[in-house]
């Protein structure tokens, strides 16, 4: 089995960390192809980084051959509407994938996010995943994305500050974090506090491989038909 795993913006240290996280959680005969766009934001923090690389993540889609699967690995689920339309193959965003895990092991969680202008976006998939009654709040730890790529950073102690907010303010049974560069965080934070702790890039790479085990394929009808090739135009 071949997990195509991409990071949409175009920071490659991230996209090692994502690439080794989701081997680490893979079965044994997976394989992770780990990419990312070669232009693009650096980071996805709001709406406008994601209408950004939009495109180069349809592009590694369109041009990477020989995959069994596609995961996403941008908690704001960048561009997974659209891609779902390129492929009959399960595409996977992080951010759903966790959401739904967690639904199923506490009654209620939170998620802990970088920046706050990042919380609207992940607000509306919750609504529109129908899962935001399970989650208590989604909260900003004030976490730059790229802050997560230096070690010398207090990134992990302020999610972790905020994990303890949520779990005295919110009562939240389970913690989700809310971005894929904090992948290599779940265990310790999940140890430290108590609680479980999802990575969305782990839960995806395991919910890709029961799909694909399944024969589980994107549906062709409504909404995720193909679109026509004659509406592409090209650029002059």
């Amino acid at each position: 089995m071949r997990l195509l795993v991409i990071n949409p913006n175009s920071t490659a240290s991230m996209t090692q960390k994502i690439g080794l996280a989701a081997q680490g959680a893979a079965s044994a005969g997976t394989e992770v192809i780990a990419v990312n766009p070669l232009g693009g934001p650096v980071s996805i923090e709001g709406y406008y980084d994601e209408a950004l690389s939009v495109p180069g993540l349809l592009h590694l889609i369109q041009t990477t051959p020989g995959f069994d699967a596609v995961i996403i690995a941008c908690f704001d689920d960048t561009g997974l509407d659209a891609a779902r339309c390129l492929t009959d193959k399960p595409v996977i965003g992080i951010g759903e994938a966790a959401y739904h895990f967690a639904s199923m092991i506490a009654n209620k969680f939170s998620v802990v996010t970088t920046l706050a202008r990042s919380v609207p976006a992940l607000e509306h998939n919750l609504h529109k995943y129908g899962l935001d009654a399970r989650c208590a709040r989604v909260r900003s730890s004030e976490v730059a994305v790229l802050e997560l790529e230096h070690p010398g950073s207090d990134a992990c102690n302020r999610i972790s500050a905020e994990i303890s907010r949520a779990m005295q303010e919110d009562r939240a049974e389970a913690i989700v974090l809310g971005c894929a560069g904090m992948a290599d965080l779940a265990g310790r934070l999940a140890v430290e506090h108590g609680l479980p702790v999802l990575d969305g890039v782990t839960c995806a790479v395991r919910l890709a491989e029961a799909m694909v085990g399944l024969g589980l394929r994107t549906s062709r009808l409504g909404g995720y038909a193909p679109s026509p090739p004659h509406k592409l135009r090209a650029t002059a």
